[in-house]
């Protein structure tokens, strides 16, 4: 088990139990990402499995909600761990999140700052930076880049997603194939057999989604609501491209 502190970590995930918006601490309704209509009223998340999989339209707030919750762990809302903050990625992607971070509040049992903020956009980065940072110490870096992207992702996910921590995804399939996203899958299943991990994940992946055992919870402008994989608009738009691909190709390339 992991350690805080001097102490062992016994209980099982999730560690992270809720988080919460504090209207005292929102000093701009109107600035971004408050004004999103995620946040009009009383926000709230809680967590009561081990994976929670948030989905949504882009622009409803999943990332930031994301990248908020990444900023309360102590990670770099931009991508990484703590004490993994390259400053080249930081600078260079549009994060919220640590703005969203000083308005909310959360509640843990207990607190755990040990595992990953996961982003497509800043893996490569982060990914040179623990290469350089192992040559630094005369050590041999992981080397994640010298494989196929999706490989890369994977090994990167072997590396760092399994040891005890709070683990944050932002559409991990961005680089998985069909067949890389099955492996992920058996990673998530690992993770949750463990008892040592709590997964926290946006997607828009239906065979994701899937996952059995996870809470999953759809994103609106009316707020967030538990879901079914049926329920959700992804699963539903694939059911219809798979019972008839040209058909429905064809009235969406006429539905102008």
């Amino acid at each position: 088990m992991g350690r805080r502190g001097n102490r062992t970590i016994n209980l099982p995930a999730p560690y992270l139990k809720r988080v919460w918006l504090e209207p005292s601490k929102i000093s701009n309704r109107e600035a971004y990402p408050f004004c999103l209509p995620i946040f009009a009223n009383d926000f709230e998340l809680s967590f009561e499995a081990p994976i929670t999989i948030i989905v949504g339209e882009n622009g409803t707030g999943k990332s930031t909600i994301l990248e908020g919750v990444a900023a309360l762990a102590g990670y770099d809302d931009a991508g990484g761990g703590k004490g993994y903050m390259p400053v080249d990625h930081s600078q260079a992607l549009e994060k919220m999140g640590g703005q969203l971070s000083k308005a909310l509040r959360a509640s843990w049992l207990p607190k755990i700052t040990n595992g990953w903020f996961f982003r497509a956009e800043s893996f490569f980065t982060v990914a040179r930076y623990l290469d350089q940072a192992a040559r630094d110490v005369g050590e041999v870096g992981p080397d994640f880049l010298s494989h196929s992207h999706g490989e890369g992702f994977l090994r990167f996910f072997e590396e760092r997603c399994q040891r005890q921590g709070i683990f944050i995804f932002d559409e991990p399939e961005s680089a998985l194939s069909p067949a890389r996203q099955i492996e992920f899958l058996k990673l998530l299943r690992r993770m949750e057999d463990s008892r040592i991990c709590q997964v926290i994940m946006a997607t828009h992946a239906p065979m994701l989604m899937a996952y059995p055992n996870a809470a999953l919870l759809r994103l609106t402008k009316a707020g967030l609501e538990p879901a079914t994989l049926w329920e959700t608009d992804h699963f539903k738009v694939l059911h219809e491209f798979c019972d008839d691909p040209a058909g429905f190709i064809d009235a969406a390339l006429q539905d102008e």
